[in-house]
């Protein structure tokens, strides 16, 4: 495993992460304990040092498997947490606006469910761009900084705009955005300016829900809980979020042709490559694919070890992206 800055924060974290969306059990079908434990205790085995979750994924399940895997390890581990969706989820909409009473109350049961006594990373989660516009999100976040309940902070943003608008408050330390062989802009128009300005980029959805793993045929069916059922076309949140807004058959006809090109064989698979893709670029601090199975934790904490992708291939997928991608993406971007 290697090892990148994070940004401003001085620390250096495993190049691929573990996100834990899955492992709230009610977005990507049934996980049990046992299972999840597992893949925590495996990924940090392969090297994996830095971990990602949110108060609403479970509800607070995530963070308190993550706590209960904190207790059981003797490793350094690094966690990030989001919060935000929480008060959207519980009152069916945005507030008018984040006060200090709904972030102390969000951090503190953060704090709680994770058996910390200061959050790492503390992340906004996707909140309105007006919000971001008005500074104030940002403001509460320095204010509990001052207090020592959050370290540092960032954002999980859902468009380059958002990203921009962040970056330029001094004390944003990360950027978490959709980024990977389908979301190319990013590289474009984002990275660039996060490294001039020393913010750390988390890479999310490197897979495209699962669509990079080359694994999918057209039609596939997922269960009713999976948010690749549900929120196929973005019916319950963000169509970014899942099959990084691409619609399912043409993503898997254009998985197919990344396939070609990428060329896996061997025991190097094409979500490894995919991953790989996302790794050449240096601006990025670390990949968080999620993890069902242990060996999806194994086979994603190998990529860090591939040589890079050679030039050519690189050229190919950009114009596999322009010509037929770019016009295809849904949602925020």
């Amino acid at each position: 495993m290697r090892y990148r800055a994070l940004g401003k924060t001085g620390i250096k974290v495993s190049e691929i992460g573990l996100g834990t969306w899955q492992l709230g059990g009610n977005d990507w079908g049934d996980i049990s304990e046992k299972e999840a434990l597992s893949i925590l205790h495996k990924s940090v085995e392969m090297g994996v040092n830095f971990i990602d979750t949110a108060d609403v994924y479970g509800m607070g399940r995530s963070e308190k498997l993550i706590g209960k895997f904190l207790k059981e390890t003797k490793e350094t581990v690094y966690v990030a947490t989001k919060l935000g969706r929480r008060q959207w989820i519980e009152n069916n909409g945005w507030p008018a606006k984040y006060t200090i009473e709904m972030v102390k109350r969000d951090i503190e049961d953060s704090l709680r469910n994770l058996g910390i006594d200061s959050i790492f990373l503390q992340q906004w989660h996707c909140i309105p761009t007006e919000m971001l516009k008005s500074g104030e999100a940002f403001e509460l976040l320095e204010r509990f900084k001052k207090k020592g309940l959050i370290q540092h902070w960032g954002c999980s943003i859902e468009s380059i705009e958002e990203g921009l608008i962040c970056i330029e408050h001094p004390g944003c330390e990360t950027l978490q955005v959709i980024f990977n062989i389908f979301r190319q802009k990013v590289a474009e128009e984002l990275l660039p300016v996060a490294k001039q300005k020393n913010v750390g980029i988390l890479a999310r959805v490197p897979l495209a829900s699962g669509l990079l793993t080359g694994k999918f045929k057209k039609g596939h069916k997922f269960s009713e809980k999976d948010h690749r059922n549900y929120n196929a076309d973005g019916a319950a949140f963000n169509v970014g979020e899942t099959f990084a807004g691409i619609p399912f058959d043409k993503g898997v006809e254009l998985a197919e042709k990344i396939k070609e090109i990428l060329n896996p064989s061997g025991k190097i698979t094409m979500a490894q490559l995919a991953l790989r893709w996302i790794l050449d670029h240096d601006e990025i601090s670390t990949v968080i694919p999620g993890a069902t199975k242990i060996s999806q934790a194994v086979d994603n904490a190998m990529a860090s070890s591939l040589p890079g992708l050679s030039q050519d291939a690189h050229e190919k997928l950009r114009k596999l992206y322009k010509d037929e991608i770019e016009p295809c993406i849904r949602g925020k971007y």
